[in-house]
């Protein structure tokens, strides 16, 4: 999930339009995907703009998901929605287990390793993150402070490679080779 502004949190994008009667296929970005469909209201940004939108119905279809708005009724209606991201108020997303963190909480944080030798070296923030299958992959971009300006690809493994996340200080503690 990917920030859509101070209070609004992108959780899907709609990707075509499905039959006839207004439906419309959703790429979700929810874990599970279905969560998607929990949400009776959401956020829709179209033109540059969000607005709020009712979900009239929404249901599992094949790898993905096919939604209906109120008031959307036809395929002509629908089109004008595909390409348009989804959002929901931060508010409204579901409590995390401790140790659990939504990406958007993590983009911008400061990633340092405690180097033997070097001390506490700072190898960059984490600007996004990538989706592989196996696990999670922060990208972590050097800046002027940091021990340089390269992009690093850091694997997001809980007590494997991420040892500490302090949301308060914005920073996470790797357990990362600063050379590699």
């Amino acid at each position: 999930m990917s920030a859509a502004g101070a209070d609004l949190v992108v959780i899907g994008r709609f990707t075509a339009v499905y039959g006839i009667k207004g439906w419309l296929k959703v790429y979700s970005y929810t874990e599970p995907m279905e969560n998607l469909l929990s949400y009776q209201r959401c956020h829709i940004q179209r033109q540059g703009q969000w607005q709020l939108l009712e979900i009239e119905d929404g249901r599992v279809h094949g790898k993905g998901l096919v939604l209906k708005l109120r008031g959307v009724d036809d395929r002509d209606l629908a089109a004008a929605y595909v390409s348009c991201d989804i959002g929901a108020p931060v508010a409204a997303l579901p409590e995390l287990e401790a140790g659990e963190y939504y990406w958007r909480q993590l983009e911008g944080l400061q990633v340092v390793v405690d180097h033997p030798e070097r001390g506490r070296l700072l190898l960059g923030r984490v600007d996004h993150l990538l989706e592989t299958g196996a696990n999670d992959v922060l990208v972590v971009q050097g800046d002027d402070q940091s021990v340089d300006r390269r992009e690093r690809l850091i694997p997001y493994l809980p007590e494997q490679v991420v040892l500490n996340v302090d949301l308060a200080m914005q920073t996470m503690v790797v357990d990362w080779d600063p050379d590699f």
